[in-house]
Parts: C-alpha cells; structure tokens; sequence
C-alpha cells in the first residue's frame, strides 16, 4: 500500500474519532471533522488506483519489452 494512501487512511480514521467525541460532548464541530474524513478517505483511494494503475502500466511496459526482445509478435 502506498504510503500516502496510509497516511490518508490513519487522517481518516482519526478525524472519525475526533467526531465520535465531539457529537458525543454535544459540539456540532463533528460536522467539519466529517467532512474531513470525507475528503481524506477520497484521498486514499486516489492513491490507491493511481499505484495501481502505475503498477499495471510498468507490467505492460516490462511485457512489451520482453515480446520485442524475444522478436515474438504481439
């Protein structure tokens, strides 16, 4: 998992927390902290597609290289 998607993830789950605790002190300041998760867990997942659209792109690559290495048609 790439480490911005972690990073992302742990903000997430923390900004989570944080509006767990405020709702449950009554503040409506858990409404930004959801928002916050909100954006954040968006975040991750962009992370997530964009390595492994980048993993799938360097496998092609390196499937390509081979075929023409090789001289096999593809």
């Amino acid at each position: 998992m790439p480490r911005l998607a972690l990073y992302t993830l742990a903000v997430c789950v923390l900004a989570i927390a944080a509006a767990v605790v405020s709702f449950a002190r009554g503040s409506w300041l858990g409404v930004v902290w959801i928002l916050i998760a909100g954006i954040s867990s968006n975040m991750a997942w962009y992370y997530l597609r964009k390595a492994r659209a980048e993993r799938a792109e360097r496998a092609e690559r390196a499937d390509r290289a081979d075929r023409e290495s090789t001289g096999a048609a593809g």
